[in-house]
């Protein structure tokens, strides 16, 4: 999987650029904060999601780790796929959207061209806990960590899932068992079950 890209800029339109690297132009498309400054410079550097499915491969570039990570964050969410997710951080930089979910702003979020209120009010529904507080006298977010699961631990959140317990639930405990020295999908299991609440 393509996770980074740096070079030169051989074309740009509509929030998506072809960067050149070793001779080869990737396309990808881009949040509203990379493209910018893709567009301006003619050179630079974006942080690659690589959308795989069965007709094809679709790359998606971000201006950092973290607004790849709140990316990530934001396909976990039914109904929002990766087209969705890089318009909705093509509408708003990452710290006013990480304020709208922090806060419940539903109707900041359904500003977003394509995404109804009900959707809009989904992803709060499951990423507010992950997006942290919102101190309303100042208006600053305090950030939650935003984590990402690799391949092994999502396996072990899915399989907590079709158990019956929530997302967040499996999630938190899977974090959890991996925090107390659980290395293995089996034992992450056996740990998140014995002590998920």
């Amino acid at each position: 999987m393509i996770g980074y890209l740096k070079g030169k800029v051989i074309d740009h339109s509509n929030g998506v650029v072809i960067i050149e690297c070793g001779g080869v132009g990737y396309e990808v498309t881009c949040s509203a904060s990379v493209y910018a400054n893709l567009a301006q410079n003619g050179y630079g550097e974006a942080y690659i999601y690589t959308a795989v499915r069965e007709d094809e491969i679709a790359l998606f570039g971000f201006i950092n780790q973290e607004e790849k990570r709140l990316f990530l964050q934001l396909i976990t969410v039914s109904g929002i796929g990766p087209k969705m997710g890089i318009s909705i951080l093509s509408c708003m930089n990452a710290k006013t959207l990480v304020k709208c979910i922090a806060s419940g702003d539903a109707k900041g979020l359904s500003q977003v061209k394509g995404l109804g209120k009900k959707t809009a009010e989904r992803i709060i529904l499951e990423l507010q806990e992950k997006m942290g507080e919102v101190d309303f006298e100042t208006g600053e977010v305090k950030m939650a960590t935003i984590e990402s699961l690799d391949e092994a631990d999502s396996e072990a959140v899915d399989a907590l899932t079709s158990l019956g317990f929530t997302k967040s639930e499996s999630t938190s405990a899977v974090k959890e068992a991996k925090r107390n020295g659980c290395d293995t999908v089996e034992k992450v299991l056996a740990y998140a079950l014995k002590h998920i609440k």
